[in-house]
C-alpha cells in the first residue's frame, strides 16, 4: 500500500476517534445534566402563598427511600383538594396563581414536590420512573387531614409534572379528576425536541445525539425511557376525567404531543390548545380563562356542580 495512502487513512482513523470520542463525552455531559440536580444548583422560591394573601401550611413527607420533600399546604373549606405538581427543575412557587384560583374558590390545595427538585432532598430526577412513590407520599398526607374528603382529591400538573399526574393517576383511582398542563407523551420525545431546539442542531445530527443522550441517561439514572411514556399511562385514567391544556408555542415538549396524548386518553376527555402561548404559560397569558375552565372542570368532577364556567371546552 502507498505510504501516503496509509497515512491517510491513520489520520482519517485518528480524527474518527477524536469524533466519536467527543460525541460519546457530549452525549453524556448532556444526559447527565438532564437526569441530576443538586441542592446547590437549583433557584430558590422567590415567593411564598403569603405574597398571594393565602393561609397556608409549611409541610414535610418521607418518601420510600427516606428522602423528605417539601411542600405548602392550603386548607380546603369546601372538602376538595388538588394536589398542584411543578414541572422539571422547577419549584413550588410556579403553582401560586392555580392555588390562588383555587383557593378563592373554596378548594383547598396542595402544592407538592419530588426528589431533586425545590429544597428536597435527593439528586437524581427519573422523570417518573421513582417519583410515583414521591407523590404517594404527599396523597397519604391529604388523607391523613380531617377536613379533606378522600373522594374530592384532584391534581394539575405542569409540563413534567403534567406528564408525573397523569402516570399517578392511571395507578390510583382515588384520583378523581386531572388537568395536564403542556405534559410531554414520552420522554425519548420531548428530550428529541430539547436537543433540536437549544443545541440548534440538525435533523440528521438529531436523530443520533437524542437517542444517545437518552442512552446515558439511562446507565445514569437506572430507568428504561420506554417506560416513561404518558401515552400508556392515560388510557386507564377513565372513566374519570383528564383534561389536557397545549401551547401553540411550546419549545420544550413536541408539537404533536398533546394530540398523541389525547388519541390515547379515554372518555371524558377535554383539551383547550392556546395557539398563542407559551410552555406551561396558559395560567399566565390566558389566566380569566384557565381559571374558568379548571374550577368548572373541578367543579363538575369533584364537587358534581353543574357549572357554566368554559361551557365551550366543557359541554360535553
Amino acid at each position: 500500500m502507498n505510504t501516503w495512502l496509509k497515512i491517510l487513512l491513520i489520520v482519517l482513523g485518528v480524527i474518527m476517534v477524536i469524533v466519536v470520542t467527543g460525541l460519546l463525552l457530549l452525549t453524556r455531559g448532556q444526559a447527565t445534566d438532564l437526569v441530576t440536580s443538586a441542592p446547590g444548583q437549583r433557584q430558590a422560591n422567590q415567593e411564598t402563598p403569603a405574597d398571594y394573601d393565602l393561609p397556608y401550611e409549611d409541610v414535610t413527607v418521607t418518601n420510600d427511600q427516606g428522602q423528605e420533600l417539601v411542600g405548602w399546604y392550603i386548607p380546603s373549606e369546601n372538602g376538595a383538594v388538588v394536589m398542584l405538581q411543578h414541572g422539571y427543575k422547577s419549584r413550588r412557587q410556579g403553582q401560586l396563581n392555580e392555588a390562588k384560583m383555587l383557593h378563592d374558590a373554596g378548594y383547598g390545595s396542595l402544592l407538592t414536590t419530588v426528589r431533586a427538585h425545590d429544597e428536597s432532598e435527593g439528586e437524581l430526577i427519573s422523570f417518573g420512573y421513582y417519583e410515583m412513590a414521591d407523590l404517594a407520599a404527599w396523597h397519604q398526607f391529604l388523607l391523613s387531614r380531617e377536613e379533606i374528603d378522600p373522594e374530592k382529591i384532584g391534581m394539575l400538573g405542569v409540563s413534567m409534572g403534567g406528564s408525573l399526574v397523569l402516570q399517578y393517576a392511571s395507578q390510583n383511582e382515588d384520583i378523581k379528576a386531572v388537568i395536564s398542563h403542556s405534559p410531554f407523551s414520552s420522554l425519548d420525545d420531548t428530550v428529541e425536541t430539547s436537543v433540536r431546539f437549544f443545541l440548534d442542531l440538525p435533523d440528521w445530527s438529531v436523530s443520533l445525539i437524542a437517542p444517545l443522550v437518552v442512552f446515558w441517561g439511562e446507565q445514569i439514572g437506572g430507568f428504561d425511557s420506554a417506560e416513561i411514556d404518558a401515552k400508556q399511562w392515560i388510557g386507564d385514567i377513565s372513566p374519570r376525567p383528564v383534561f389536557l391544556l397545549d401551547a401553540g408555542q411550546d419549545i420544550v415538549v413536541s408539537a404533536d404531543s398533546t394530540e398523541l396524548l389525547l388519541d390515547a386518553a379515554q372518555e371524558p376527555k377535554y383539551f383547550w390548545q392556546c395557539p398563542e402561548c407559551d410552555h406551561a404559560a396558559l395560567d399566565v397569558q390566558r389566566a380569566e380563562q384557565f381559571e374558568a375552565c379548571m374550577l368548572g372542570f373541578y367543579d363538575r368532577y369533584l364537587l358534581e356542580e353543574e357549572t357554566n364556567q368554559c361551557q365551550d371546552i366543557l359541554t360535553k
